[in-house]
């Protein structure tokens, strides 16, 4: 137990108080080294007289004018904060401290949780982040290691999980993207408490492109087969297909967006010219036209 208080705290606080004869030999005290936020909690003062009591933390001073060799006992939710508190016990010229530790409870209350991206393309290797923050009913973080788990479940029912331990309150993870297109649910959950966030997810690069041409009147009709990633999803509304006719030395290309899957454009009918189609970098089938 420390003896002396603060030059400082002494002129602000105590200065000009009255207090009840006592000296540093008669009057001591005995407080916890360390509470839970919200806690009752008890500090035995030995002596005669009265004296008051500081506890002096980092949102709060609470005073209490006491009997001497008494119990003086706090309610609980007297102190929420975790924190680190000072304790001083004052009578005339004489004065006691101790130090008194808040923590926070160990159970979490809240979790706040961080998940990005909201929106990605589906079948990606630890393309999703997730991190998490433990707080107890106070809202202070929970230091002491705690175990969390991460859920992602997709349209389809397949769950990927992931369990860790917080460190200094904080835990995080990485997971993949799912292969299926739509709306993913990303759960955090600790000791019964847990909190969902939505992943969305559309369908990757196109795969597998191909098409057909037909003769239509004076012009070719040039259409893709539908348009997938290389999960099955069906390719987005508006990806930009290529398609692009060769012949004597010539070339014309068209850029068509993507409807309900699907892709078509007429072009001129030039005989042994050479078509293609692409889409990205993705390369699709070619036709050689003869007439």
């Amino acid at each position: 137990m420390r003896r002396g208080l603060p030059i400082m705290f002494a002129g602000l606080a105590l200065a000009g108080m009255p207090w009840a004869s006592a000296s540093a030999q008669d009057m001591s005290m005995n407080a916890p080294q360390t509470i839970v936020a919200s806690s009752a909690f008890a500090i035995q003062s030995a002596g005669s007289g009265t004296a008051t009591l500081y506890i002096v933390g980092p949102d709060r001073v609470l005073k209490r004018r006491i009997q001497l060799g008494e119990t003086t006992s706090f309610p609980s939710g007297s102190l929420n904060n975790a924190g680190h508190y000072l304790v001083v016990l004052a009578a005339g010229s004489s004065t006691q401290s101790a130090s008194l530790d808040v923590i926070p409870e160990s159970t979490p209350a809240t979790i706040a949780f961080l998940a990005k991206p909201s929106r990605l393309p589906v079948s990606l290797n630890d393309a999703i982040t997730g991190a998490v923050y433990l707080f107890d009913a106070n809202r202070n973080l929970i230091a002491a290691p705690t175990p969390v788990s991460f859920e992602l479940s997709g349209p389809s029912g397949g769950t990927q999980t992931h369990s860790t331990t917080t460190r200094d309150g904080a835990a995080w993870t990485e997971i993949n993207s799912t292969a299926q297109q739509g709306v993913d649910n990303f759960v955090a959950k600790s000791d019964g408490v847990s909190i969902a966030r939505q992943i969305r997810q559309v369908p990757g690069d196109p795969c597998n492109l191909t098409m057909t041409a037909q003769k239509a009147g004076s012009e070719i009709e040039l259409q893709t087969a539908p348009v997938r990633d290389c999960s099955g999803n069906v390719a987005a509304d508006g990806t930009i297909v290529t398609f692009t006719e060769t012949y004597d030395g010539g070339q014309s290309t068209a850029d068509v967006p993507l409807k309900h899957g699907v892709a078509k454009v007429e072009m001129p009918a030039y005989s042994g010219a050479t078509l293609s189609v692409a889409s990205g970098v993705v390369l699709g089938n070619q036709i050689r036209w003869e007439e």
